[in-house]
Order: structure tokens, then C-alpha cells, then sequence
């Protein structure tokens, strides 16, 4: 028996049937995955990169996105448009653990005191800073 995620939706369904069942594939989806890559997308281990799980998710949805857009949407193409939902569910969780962990971090830091250190605008020429 395959997965749920895989099965089509029942166009027989009243409409809030097709809602519930439609996300349950993805959670279904989402659960799988995540218990087979170990919250990587959430807590990725940043051997190779060191940025936050916010723009790790970020960059995945745009690889979906551009599958989508040169191969169409079709069913070969299904499985790219449950992980993009699935994706997109998990920007929602990193934005609220990453807003939390800046608040927080806001919190702790202390008040940088800007009056050893100034900032002008050289004409055409950047910005120079003076100690």
C-alpha cells in the first residue's frame, strides 16, 4: 500500500473533504520526511553552510520553483508541488522559532554605544567611518 501523500484526491469529495484530505498528505508527507532526514531542514547541521534555517527553506522552495516552471505542473511534477507546500509550511515554522531567537537575542545584547564611532558620506565615494 503506498504512503497517503501519494493517492490522488477524491473530485467526488465535498470541498472541505478535499481540504482535509489534501493536507493531510502533505503533513503525512511532512512527518515522513522528516523523520527520514532527522529535522534537517529545521536544524540543519551546517557543515558546509552556515546559514540559518530560514534561507536553507528558502532555497529549497526556489529549486521547486524552478522545477515547476521548466517542467510544468503535471504528474510527474505532483511530488515537487507537495514538498513546495511542505516547504512553505516549514518557512512558516523557522520564522517563528528565528523571530523568537532574535527577540531574545535583542534581549541580551547589550546597547552598542555609538559615541566613540561616526559615519559620513564621502561624496560619490562610499561611506567613511572615524574613530
Amino acid at each position: 500500500m503506498s504512503p497517503c501523500w501519494v493517492e490522488k484526491i477524491n473530485p467526488r469529495m465535498t470541498r472541505r473533504d478535499q481540504i482535509v484530505a489534501a493536507t493531510n498528505k502533505v503533513r503525512e508527507l511532512l512527518l515522513e520526511k522528516n523523520d527520514a532526514y532527522g529535522d534537517s531542514a529545521l536544524s540543519p547541521l551546517n557543515i558546509f553552510s552556515s546559514a540559518r534555517a530560514e534561507y536553507g527553506i528558502r532555497q529549497r522552495i526556489d529549486d521547486k520553483l524552478k522545477r515547476i516552471k521548466n517542467a510544468g505542473l503535471n504528474d510527474e511534477t505532483e511530488d515537487t508541488l507537495l514538498d513546495l507546500v511542505g516547504y512553505l509550511i516549514l518557512l512558516m515554522i523557522a520564522r517563528d522559532e528565528g523571530h523568537d531567537l532574535q527577540n531574545n537575542i535583542r534581549k541580551e545584547q547589550p546597547r552598542p554605544d555609538h559615541s566613540a564611532t561616526s559615519t559620513t558620506a564621502n561624496q560619490g565615494r562610499g561611506v567613511s567611518y572615524h574613530s
